[in-house]
């Protein structure tokens, strides 16, 4: 289930029945629904209540109004919406697939040498022979070949109740192999009264609700995940040509845009091309979404497709109205020669004389004077000297990059400043650097920021080379006021937490299409001036509060005090399909119990072997290496478990590994949990594959217990989703999808590496804008009364007292000042925002509120992280990111 329906459920845990009844898709019967299609209306009501029952072991309540839709329905409505509902709910917990691991009585008959294990292996792998005695225990006629590995295995040996795969090489068996015998049944467990975490709400428009979250996705001021560009891809595909009219004025997020306008394409609405493709890169982006590509340039496409003429018309004529087209094209030099094989520009030079132009500078052609499209192009290139000149017959073109970096290179920070200007969002990107070359920069940048044309990113081409004002010329930070308002907001907090993260520790590069290998470096970059960074901070933080002042006033705000663990999300470019959209380097507390279950469940493509390993490392208080529990390693001590290594996944069946951690059981302070494909296949070519953890599991896998849930997809070879600190029982959430090079990928190979990644992970993300200053920004230029839930559940209140300026109450919030208690029961009454790390309070209906568990919100406009910083975008719309 991947439609509108399955989307608004896992978005806004609204049901839409009359979607989900119309999917022809139709998952296997689940649970204990009754099979029928042909039922009385009282066993109609009696399949609701089996529903009901079978939502509650997952979590969740039905609403009223859900509960009379579905009685309503027909019997073939209800079974196809029950099914499709469990199957969609399931499927985020991942218990929508079998789970079996080797040892299917995990974790007791693990066994406890995992070196003897080994041995009898490779003793019945070298030495068994048919129709001879077991080499390990001499009975004889126990020794068979199991299929399809042909592996001889001995029947007394080796438990077949208690192995679902072959003993020799752990791939799997035929489900018919004789050597499978059934396993005991577990004895069940008896669970706690169940308390459901969310409630199940019926959608009354299921289209008006689909074009909310829509309009949403598109409004988005921060770049998204792949899986949220492929829900706003569904939707638009499902409800087009009325899609076409969800299309806001201006989309802000130009991978986004991508997104939409690939749509359009595909539709037959190329109309709209001309009315959002500003800069050749919006084409290029474009190409990459019609290739099935990421928008965001980091990986090129896997192959070309040919698109119909009308199309390479209508790019080409784009390009050719652009003025800054050379510039553009040059940024991505590489990709655009792949392109050319593509729209074939140097075709229609005649009619499209600057695209073909472009092209023929980044791609070094050769032009002949003798011919009409060398001679066109020449006297083109002619007319724009100071940015193409001729040499050996061919253009070659000098890019906005390379002055700014001979510029940086040769000493003249000035000059470099000078073209930035022009790039404000390259400049804040640049600011703690350009701010270390020039700790005077602040004092400098008013006057070439003063001197930058209103146009402001449309100067930023080589025709319009910015005039020669220097660093001395300009005069207060009132300079880099006005560069900061022309920026995204995303690039603003990036530059606030560059500016805060002193020198001295480790510096964490991470690769930019997120399959390389991440790297450390010692940050020996000289220490910027106390006062440089206080007033380069305080002029950042004055302009979001600026726009944060500009947006609707509210009456009341809810805020906790939970959110200064959560890091606001500049970006969610790499970010994998998780089930609690946890931003990257944000802290959370361990659970509770003390028994964790990590999971990992896979399945391999036809023909193609995949061989994941579910992983763990353990460190010590200064990051040196303890232990591990893997494949090599099945138990640590007492306090680690591994269920066994499964090196095969064939479909349906798949694979499924465990780890058992007692934490409280463990010695040495860091975990890293961690996912290697051994055998070097990406991610991506599996059939599915996710992972994630537990908390005090019963039975094998238990919903209940699902604490995060996370795909594994991408290029990517290796997954390291977290970095648990046991002394203080927190976690910090990773999100690090990297590739490697090679076979053979484990923990024994990667342990320095991890070791690296830990000791920087907490130095790269301790200084970062989070979600409470965000929200303190909202609250404090919004409204006068602000609500703060502290961490031990108590709620104060602020109150902007006379004469007291935004920026005050914003300091006063941020510091969390002594306020006075709310008195009890709280009322939350009036409160118009509320931004929470759990989603538990009632708050008024059409509250808009962020949780980071939303389960239990109520019907309120819930908004996710990104989200908060939408508002906070400058105005135009056009902005530099």
């Amino acid at each position: 289930m991947n439609g509108p329906a399955e989307i608004l459920l896992r978005r806004t845990r609204v049901v839409a029945p009359a979607l989900l009844a119309a999917d022809p898709r139709m998952p296997e019967a689940v649970g204990k629904l009754p099979k029928s299609l042909n039922m009385t209306r009282a066993e109609v009501r009696s399949g609701v209540a089996a529903l009901e029952f079978e939502l509650l072991q997952l979590g969740f309540l039905v609403s009223a109004e859900l509960y009379r839709a579905l009685v309503a329905l027909s019997s073939k409505e209800l079974t196809r919406v029950g099914r499709r509902l469990l199957h969609g709910l399931r499927g985020e917990l991942g218990a929508a697939v079998s789970h079996v691991p080797l040892f299917r009585k995990f974790p007791d008959s693990v066994p406890r040498d995992t070196g003897d294990f080994y041995v009898r292996r490779v003793f019945s792998l070298l030495l068994q022979q048919p129709e001879r005695p077991c080499v390990l225990c001499g009975n004889v006629g126990t020794v068979h070949a199991v299929s399809p590995c042909a592996h001889l295995v001995c029947r007394t040996c080796w438990d077949g109740a208690d192995f679902s795969a072959c003993p020799i090489c752990h791939r799997r068996v035929d489900p018919d192999d004789p050597f499978l015998l059934p396993s005991e049944e577990r004895t069940s467990v008896d669970r706690a009264a169940v308390t459901a975490t969310g409630l199940l709400r019926l959608a009354g428009d299921p289209t008006a609700a689909c074009r909310e979250v829509a309009v949403d996705l598109m409004t988005r001021r921060t770049p998204m995940p792949p899986h949220d560009r492929a829900d706003l891809e569904a939707l638009l595909e499902a409800f087009w040509p009325e899609s076409g009219d969800w299309l806001p004025e201006s989309v802000p997020v130009k991978e986004t845009r991508a997104v939409v306008l690939a749509v359009a394409l595909r539709r037959g609405a190329p109309e709209l091309l001309r009315n959002h493709l500003e800069t050749a890169t919006d084409v290029l982006r474009l190409l990459y979404v019609l290739m099935d590509a990421d928008p965001g340039l980091r990986i090129r496409p896997g192959r070309r497709v040919s698109l119909p003429r009308a199309v390479r018309r209508t790019l080409l004529s784009c390009l050719d109205a652009m003025p800054y087209a050379i510039e553009d094209l040059f940024r991505y030099g590489g990709q655009w020669k792949r392109m050319a094989e593509v729209l074939h520009p140097h075709e229609h030079h005649a009619r499209y004389p600057n695209a073909a132009l472009a092209f023929a500078a980044v791609r070094g052609t050769r032009l002949d004077p003798e011919t009409a499209f060398g001679r066109t192009l020449l006297e083109l290139a002619a007319r724009r000297p100071e940015v193409l000149r001729v040499r050996d017959g061919r253009l070659v073109a000098t890019s906005f990059a390379s002055r700014v970096e001979t510029a940086l290179a040769d000493g003249r920070h000035s000059d470099a400043a000078d073209l930035l200007v022009h790039r404000p969002g390259e400049l804040m990107r640049r600011l703690s650097q350009l701010l270390r070359l020039s700790p005077g920069l602040l004092e400098t940048i008013g006057r070439a920021e003063a001197d930058t044309p209103a146009s402001g990113p449309a100067s930023a081409g080589l025709a319009g080379v910015a005039t020669s004002t220097g660093l001395s010329r300009v005069a207060t930070s009132a300079g880099l006021a006005g560069v900061a308002a022309r920026v995204a907001p995303g690039v603003l907090l990036a530059a606030l937490g560059q500016l805060r993260t002193p020198p001295g520790g480790l510096r964490l590069f991470l690769p930019r299409g997120g399959t390389a290998r991440f790297h450390t470096r010692r940050d020996d970059r000289p220490p910027l001036p106390d006062e440089v960074v206080l007033e380069a901070e305080r002029t950042l933080a004055a302009e979001l509060l600026r726009r944060a002042a500009a947006l609707p006033p509210l009456r009341r705000v809810l805020l906790d005090e939970g959110l200064a663990d959560l890091i606001a999300p500049t970006s969610e470019r790499t970010a994998v399909k998780t089930l609690v959209q946890l931003p990257r380097g944000s802290v959370q507390p361990i659970p509770g119990g003390e028994r964790l279950r990590f999971f990992l469940h896979w399945a391999e493509p036809k023909d193609t072997r995949v061989d994941l390993d579910l992983s763990v490392a353990v460190f010590d208080e200064r990051w040196a290496f303890v232990g591990l529990c893997d494949y090599t390693n099945l138990r640590l001590g007492k306090a680690v478990t591994h269920s066994g290594d499964l090196t095969s996944a064939p479909e349906p069946l798949g694979a499924s590994e465990f780890i058992d951690v007692n934490v409280r059981a463990l010695r040495g302070r860091y975990l890293v949990p961690v996912v290697f494909s051994y055998n070097d296949v990406p991610f991506e070519e599996l059939v599915r594959g996710f992972a994630g953890f537990m908390e005090q599991p019963e039975g094998l896998f238990d919903p209940l217990a699902v604490r995060q849930r996370f795909d594994l997809t991408g290029q990517a070879k290796i997954l390291v989703p977290l970095v648990a600190d046991l002394w203080t029982r927190t976690m910090r959430w990773a999100d690090f999808n990297l590739g490697a090079a090679g076979y053979g990928h484990s923990v024994d190979g990667s342990a320095d590496e991890l070791s690296l990644l830990g000791a920087a992970l907490e130095q790269a993300f301790t200084h970062r804008v989070t979600l409470w200053e965000v929200g303190c920004w909202h609250a404090a230029a919004r409204a006068a009364e602000v609500l703060v839930r502290k961490r031990q559940g108590e709620v104060v209140r602020y109150e902007r007292r006379p004469g007291e300026d935004v920026a005050a109450f914003a300091d006063r919030l941020m510091a969390r000042a002594d306020a006075p208690a709310v008195g009890q029961p709280v009322s939350f009454d009036g409160v118009e925002l509320a931004v929470l790390v759990q989603g538990d309070l009632p708050l008024p209906s059409g509250c808009a509120a962020y949780a980071l568990h939303p389960d239990g919100l109520g019907e309120v406009h819930q908004l996710g992280a990104a989200d908060m910083l939408s508002g906070l975008s400058p105005d135009p719309v056009k902005v530099a990111t």
